[in-house]
């Protein structure tokens, strides 16, 4: 059995969880690596990642680089003396940093390699109306997510499921696949896969312009996009309402198949609904926030909010 000195590297909530899973569990991590300390708020004062925030409750010592080849932070990173490092959602390492240690590197990625390769895995399953997704751990190579992978778990994505719940899904299975394979690594039983060459489905970043909702696509396409960013970072629309226009997020929705003779994005409400036409049907807003409104249900915002009778998304 090999005595393993981790260092975990990782910034958000998703990577918490796993290296949470890891100290609660007894494995030897040995030094954190997080991104440095920005500013945010109206204050503009200096916020820790989530992962930062984790490792000093636990005394763990943390290295923050800005540039991950600065020679003393390669040899602050030497002198942690570390045999294995975990990435999960961190940044692009060099080799000088991912060849250091001496079983090598590996990833946790919120997707089943070689699809969804990139920054939102997670997102990009739901918006593209996948029914299956699941996690890989790989060894890192010297491009972004094509490594020799290790171990895969699937899971399936139900067909109201949004990105926030699958979020958490995945979280939870990520942190079982990074003991496993911990385990197979101590025990030097490792067998690794090479990614099969495919025309893989891109997870590429997301953007306002790829967050805003497009009404002339189907009904199911407009519903998935919706919940495969729901919460964070939300889809967006525009609304003419009367002589203004307004931006909305739009949270939860419903379906509704049906033939009809309106334009698509035409708003239609009553004391109680809120709905939009687009080509198969209507798409049910549940859940909106209008720019300078709260989030709220439809009914709580059709309760002091007047659309115009031509009003339409955008």
């Amino acid at each position: 059995m090999r005595d393993l000195r981790i260092v975990f590297m990782g910034t958000p909530d998703f990577a918490v969880t796993i290296l949470k899973h890891l100290i609660e569990n007894d494995y030897n991590v040995v030094g954190v690596i997080t991104a440095v300390d920005k500013p945010a708020g109206r204050g503009r004062k200096l916020n820790q990642s989530a992962v930062k925030k984790y490792a000093l409750s636990k005394n763990l010592p943390i290295l923050q680089p800005k540039n991950l080849k600065n020679e003393e932070f390669q040899d602050d990173l030497k002198n942690w003396n570390a045999n294995l490092q975990i990435v999960v959602a961190f940044r692009m390492l060099p080799k000088t940093v991912w060849a250091m240690p001496e079983y090598g590197t590996f990833n946790l990625h919120a997707s089943l390699l070689p699809e969804y390769r990139g920054a939102a895995p997670i997102n990009w399953a739901i918006i593209n109306g996948e029914n299956k997704t699941g996690v890989t751990t790989f060894f890192i190579d010297d491009k972004i997510d094509t490594g020799e992978i290790i171990l895969q778990k699937e899971v399936t994505i139900k067909e109201d499921e949004i990105v926030g719940e699958l979020h958490d899904k995945l979280m939870y299975l990520g942190a079982n696949l990074v003991a496993e394979t911990l385990d197979l690594i101590a025990t030097g039983s490792v067998e690794t896969t090479k990614q099969p060459e495919l025309e893989e489905k891109s997870a590429h970043k997301l953007y306002p312009d790829n967050c805003r909702i497009d009404w002339s696509k189907p009904l199911n396409e407009i519903y998935n996009h919706i919940r495969g960013l729901n919460p964070y970072p939300a889809a967006w629309t525009m609304i003419k309402n009367g002589e203004e226009e307004i931006s909305a997020k739009i949270y939860g929705t419903t379906k509704e198949f049906s033939s009809h003779n309106l334009s698509n994005g035409n708003i239609i409400t009553s004391k109680k609904e809120l709905k939009i036409a687009v080509q198969d049907g209507y798409l049910v807003i549940e859940q909106i926030k209008i720019s300078g409104k709260k989030l709220m249900d439809s009914k709580s915002l059709l309760n002091g909010f007047q659309f115009d009778k031509e009003a339409k998304a955008l």
